[in-house]
């Protein structure tokens, strides 16, 4: 088909234009109202198509490489595919290839490999042919990784046609104190550009936040992806300001502010998906560091199944969540998946017949039905005075972000006192350890065996990758110190990660391991003679109650995630 494009490129374009269209509508990646919508944007200007629907976030940029590859018959260049060093350097500058978003990739006999963001462009592919001399073999190309190509490749030298007018400053102290500059650099389209590129990569590799770091000589980026920090190719250090006021801007925050730490929210579209990102931004000592936290209200569970509940778990934890009234606590340190099964929880709670509130620093997920109050401490709007003014709000079911102090506890305490459901969550490494830390903080004793109806802890796991985890027989050394038969017939089979092109590093998502206390006559006595945890913990298990290392062995028996993973995020059994 490339062919008949090059003997007629604008009709030729058009027509290519079309196909691709249907196939992404076709691979259900594109609908025909998100195309109507881009024909529109198209109509009098020469942008093209495929890189109008990724700008707008309407498809994927990976999603339309591998569409128009699969019209033109094109094979897609993979980031392995890109060369070490740069092919025939003395012929092309990087200002040229940058400009004309192709890269020459191997010669090959007597030929030129050459990737290229727009195999259509005659211009270029003729203009590298009279260059070099060699007859051009076309591949089509991504733009993000041609960009880390260029970075890796030229440094410097390629991100001045990136930066297009932006220019480094001559002194960085001056320049910080111009705000107004700063502002007008920061609404430029190449650093737009920038950050746009930074969180559409982030999203296509799953990453739940993106991390941006003013260091001495350079600035870092880095993904966290399945709870694992990740570096990435990272901007040019000399535009670290203005990408970081660009990020202000679009969460509403004062850019000139750079000595207090900020926090702000950003709302968009990627790849036809709305996306809220959580905005921190912290004074450091060689320029501001950004956090941006991903929170895509599509991924969040519906059914409390699939965030790993199971066996008998699921319906003892059932039970005590579908109480009228009573405190139930979620328990764990930062990042163990917290206020997602607390939302989950509330989804299935939420009805017509129930009028229910959320207290939070900050609000994560807009949940429908649900009245959601963000605590602003500055103005003295804490948890604990919303909660009392909730109070007389008549509600059914609260849930408090967090019990962060004694006066929120009391709160707490008093609300189901009189009826009231209350959820929230506490920081502490177990659910019996949770009793205690309530009975620390001043909590009577008394009132926590009246209200407190469950505790449930949890971690988060990495699952294997399904397409390519590894079945193995433990070594009996193994299987002796994880406390499991050793019988021949009874070892168990686990499961190892091995890494594919589907998941790069054997690990794919990730999963909870629980722990569930409902608090039943025994261990309510035993909290009103003040044992210990671990005693609570026994009396626990002597009742039923999985550990969370338990839960975690019997999912990695089951190849959720593997052996390796439970131990790390919950104890030795030694």
């Amino acid at each position: 088909m490339l062919d008949d494009v090059e003997n007629s490129e604008n009709g030729g374009r058009r027509s290519v234009e079309r196909a691709l269209a249907q196939r992404l509508i076709h691979l259900g990646k594109l609908d025909r109202a998100a195309l109507d919508r881009a024909i529109r944007l198209q109509n009098g200007s020469d942008e093209r198509l495929e890189a109008l629907l990724v700008k707008l976030g309407l498809a994927s940029e990976k999603d339309v490489a591998e569409a128009l590859a699969g019209e033109l018959g094109l094979p897609v260049v993979a980031p392995s595919d890109y060369p070490d060093a740069p092919v025939l350097e003395d012929k092309f500058t990087a200002k040229f290839l940058k400009h004309a978003n192709v890269l020459p990739l191997a010669e090959a006999e007597g030929a030129l490999i050459l990737a290229m963001v727009d195999p259509l462009n005659e211009h270029a592919a003729r203009a590298i042919e009279m260059a070099s001399g060699r007859a051009v073999v076309r591949r089509l190309a991504l733009a993000s990784d041609l960009e880390s190509a260029y970075a890796r490749l030229y440094g410097d030298k390629s991100t001045a046609p990136l930066a297009e007018s932006v220019a480094e400053p001559a002194n960085d102290e001056d320049f910080l104190e111009d705000v107004g500059r700063l502002r007008d650099l920061a609404s430029e389209v190449p650093v737009i550009r920038l950050v746009n590129q930074l969180i559409s990569r982030a999203i296509e590799s799953r990453a739940s936040d993106i991390h941006i770091e003013a260091l001495q000589n350079r600035l870092a980026v880095r993904y966290r992806i399945d709870g694992i920090l990740r570096e990435v190719a990272a901007p040019p250090t000399h535009l670290r300001s203005a990408i970081v006021s660009r990020v202000k801007i679009m969460a509403k925050l004062n850019i000139a502010e750079r000595r207090l730490p900020q926090d702000g929210r950003i709302r968009l579209a990627v790849q036809g998906r709305e996306f809220d990102l959580r905005v921190s931004t912290m004074p450091t000592l060689h320029g501001e560091g950004v956090v941006m936290r991903i929170l895509d209200r599509e991924s969040l569970a519906h059914e409390l199944g699939a965030l790993g509940m199971g066996g008998d778990l699921l319906p003892r934890f059932l039970g005590v969540l579908e109480r009228p009234q009573g405190i139930l606590l979620v328990t764990g340190p930062t990042g163990s998946g917290k206020t997602t099964t607390l939302y989950t929880s509330l989804m299935r709670l939420n009805s017509s017949e129930s009028k229910l509130f959320t207290v939070e620093d900050p609000i994560e997920y807009q949940l429908d039905g649900v009245n959601q109050i963000q605590v602003k401490p500055q103005i003295g709007l804490t948890f604990a005075h919303v909660l009392r003014s909730v109070l007389r709000q008549d509600p059914d079911i609260i849930m408090v972000g967090e019990m962060r102090d004694l006066e929120t506890a009391q709160i707490a305490v008093q609300a189901a006192l009189t009826g009231h459901l209350v959820l929230s969550t506490l920081h502490t490494n177990s659910a019996a350890g949770t009793i205690t830390r309530l009975l620390d903080m001043g909590v009577e004793d008394y009132l926590v065996t009246s209200t407190l109806n469950g505790v449930l802890a949890q971690r988060l796991v990495r699952k294997l990758c399904e397409h390519c985890r590894e079945a193995y027989k433990p070594l009996p050394e193994l299987v002796r110190h994880l406390g499991l038969p050793l019988a021949s017939d009874d070892a168990p089979t686990f499961y190892r990660p091995r890494g594919c092109a589907q998941c790069q590093s054997g690990y794919r998502g990730r999963i909870g391991v629980f722990e569930f206390l409902p608090l039943s006559d025994k261990i309510r006595q035993l909290i009103l003679e003040r044992v210990t945890a671990q005693q609570i913990h026994r009396a626990g298990a002597e009742e039923g109650m999985c550990s969370m290392y338990e839960d975690g062995l019997a999912k990695a028996i089951q190849g959720v995630t593997s052996i390796e993973e439970v131990l790390r995020v919950t104890r030795d059994p030694t």
